[in-house]
């Protein structure tokens, strides 16, 4: 079986792409990097067809210039059209094509002419229902919302109609399209691998402290909205809540003007992985309170230092670990929820590492790459069957 794929960007398709070539299965990848961007990527150059002209610039710039919202949408609408018709252009003779929604459509349509099937990765919630999420949680907070663009949402949804398969990383992304009428035989939980290599329990929390851990992008979307009313909740004499990743000025103006914003919390901003291993370890949980969140990857590299994790429901962290068991699963926007979890592990020192043992346990467990790339290899060969 010779299988197609094709991602604008690198994403988890570059590790789906190295399981396929190691089974013989990879007819070709297709990417909107440049092709010096991928010579340490474990991949033959014959077998990479980048399209870097429009993606390329707007990876390098788009996020760099003080840009109108308007333009950065009409040049990511530019960079998904022009990428999916050179897809479909060059598509070559395969038994199937796999595409990152967005941009897949055009070679999902020429995948059929051809005789192949097609099969969407979405790595999210069905695009409606995370439009739906982002508008209520801004209208909520009083933040201007542009919306995802009608016409990615028109694109994705032709997509989800004209692909004979739909994968997805999590049960939560699952039941969004399973809430929105698609046909359950049509959908396919396909958990991405874990890749722990990097992370594992390398010190030992203070025990006279209590340190919560937050790792990703500051937004409304990743819900630390609710996470600091959570820490102001929290009946604790020593504590701390520490930030790591892209930071944002615009969410931290809004919770001070709203009073929930404690000036004690510390902003790291991004660290190396080495450092970050250490900050999980030394850390008594990470949360991740995320209002929707494909499959957040975070959580996985937290448990492989021995820390526990207090999740959203919707991150894919019921994916990952049993609720009570090796963390807690709350539910979204629930500040008092998530209050408690933190504050049962910081009233029970024993069962917080018990908690953190489970995780180390839990996280041997995990698939990897490897076994994310038989269990894909195990839809396509029953889609082609």
């Amino acid at each position: 079986m010779k299988i197609a794929l094709s991602t604008p960007g690198k994403f988890h398709t570059f590790d789906l792409a190295r399981e396929l070539y190691a089974r013989d299965a990879l007819a070709t990848l297709f990417t909107g990097y440049p092709k010096f961007k991928l010579k340490n990527e474990g991949l033959p150059q014959e077998l990479l067809n980048t399209f870097p002209w429009v993606q390329g610039p707007y990876m390098a710039l788009a996020t760099k210039l003080p840009l109108p919202k308007k333009v950065i949408q009409e040049w990511e609408n530019f960079a998904a059209i022009s990428f999916g018709a050179f897809v479909a252009q060059n598509l070559p003779e395969c038994d199937l094509y796999v595409g990152l929604s967005g941009s897949a459509l055009p070679a999902g349509k020429k995948a059929h002419q051809l005789g192949a099937k097609f099969v969407c990765d979405r790595g999210s919630a069905h695009i409606r229902i995370q439009d739906q999420l982002l508008r209520e949680e801004h209208e909520q907070w009083g933040l201007p919302y542009a919306g995802i663009d009608p016409r990615a949402i028109e694109r994705e949804e032709a997509e989800y109609s004209e692909a004979d398969c739909i994968t997805v990383p999590s049960q939560f992304a699952l039941n969004s399209f399973q809430e929105l009428g698609l046909p359950a035989n049509k959908l396919h939980l396909l958990p991405y691998g874990v890749s722990l290599s990097k992370f594992e329990k390398i010190a030992e929390p203070d025990i006279s402290r209590f340190d919560i851990l937050f790792v990703g992008a500051m937004s409304l979307q990743k819900g630390v909205q609710y996470l600091v009313q959570a820490y102001q909740k929290l009946n604790q004499a020593s504590k701390s809540l520490t930030f790591v990743g892209a930071q944002s000025s615009e969410i931290i103006i809004l919770l001070k003007s709203r009073g929930i914003w404690s000036d004690e919390i510390r902003i790291l901003g991004h660290i190396p992985q080495h450092e970050l291993k250490n900050l999980m370890s030394r850390s008594h949980v990470l949360v991740l309170p995320s209002i929707q969140d494909g499959f957040g990857m975070v959580m996985a590299q937290a448990m492989a230092c021995g820390c526990p994790v207090v999740a959203s429901a919707n991150t894919g962290g019921q994916d990952l670990f049993d609720d009570g068991q090796e963390g807690y699963v709350v539910p979204i926007r629930d500040v008092d929820s998530l209050a408690d979890r933190l504050q049962r592990l910081a009233d029970d020192p024993e069962q917080r590492m018990v908690m953190g043992q489970r995780s180390l346990v839990r996280v041997k467990s995990f698939g990897g790459w490897r076994d994310y790339g038989e269990n894909a290899m195990r839809i396509y060969k029953e889609l082609v069957s």
